[in-house]
């Protein structure tokens, strides 16, 4: 059995009612998991997790006390394990030819897009990066053979599409070598890898 079957997300516009909401929510019903802070933009982030039924009394309290304050959210009352240890930043290796690119505009959006593709879809998540350090914005990186990435990348936008939202995707059929070093690591500029290619031109006239 998995240990948290069900997960709820509200995304806030502010420290404040980011604060309320998680409160009224922990105090509403026995939830098993309760994760919350700032992102960039000023958003606020309420991750929780438990049994359906806690998750859905503690969601519902929650998006009343969010009132205006809540830019998006979501519940998912059978989440895919991956999902949620990926929303934990714990991140994987590429071990397949195929890379898949979902980035969404919310969170919530992102993670119930990205719960979805990889329920539909044999593939692997390698990141999902929650607003921190991203303007707020949410990406999911898939890996697997390219047909599988296709799949997953169309059932996520499909999703996407009926939230009323926007996404921008790619699927990258055969992804580079020194493009899957750079994605193993960090992916902020100033912290990637500078990776000199062997059989790159250099000047030498000089």
């Amino acid at each position: 059995m998995k240990p948290c079957p069900a997960i709820a997300l509200i995304e806030l516009s502010n420290l404040a009612a980011g604060i309320h909401t998680a409160d009224a929510m922990v105090k509403k019903s026995p939830i098993a998991l309760l994760k919350t802070g700032t992102v960039s933009r000023g958003k606020y982030l309420v991750l929780i997790g438990g049994s359906v039924a806690a998750v859905d009394e503690a969601y519902q309290e929650g998006l009343q006390a969010a009132g205006d304050s809540c830019i998006d959210s979501m519940m998912l009352p059978d989440v895919h394990p991956r999902v949620l240890s990926a929303a934990s930043g714990e991140e994987a290796k590429i071990t397949a030819e195929a890379l898949g690119i979902l980035e969404t505009p919310t969170i919530a959006m992102n993670i119930a897009a990205a719960d979805a593709a990889i329920k539909g879809a044999a593939v692997q998540i390698l990141e999902m990066r929650l607003g921190d350090n991203y303007a707020g914005k949410g990406y999911t990186l898939f890996n697997g053979k390219v047909e599988d990435v296709q799949a997953a990348i169309e059932i996520a936008a499909e999703v996407v599409q009926q939230r009323d939202g926007s996404a921008s995707t790619c699927v990258i059929p055969r992804l580079h070598e020194s493009m899957a070093r750079q994605i193993n690591g960090p992916l902020r500029f100033n912290a990637s890898e500078q990776i000199h290619l062997n059989d790159g031109e250099q000047d030498v006239t000089r």
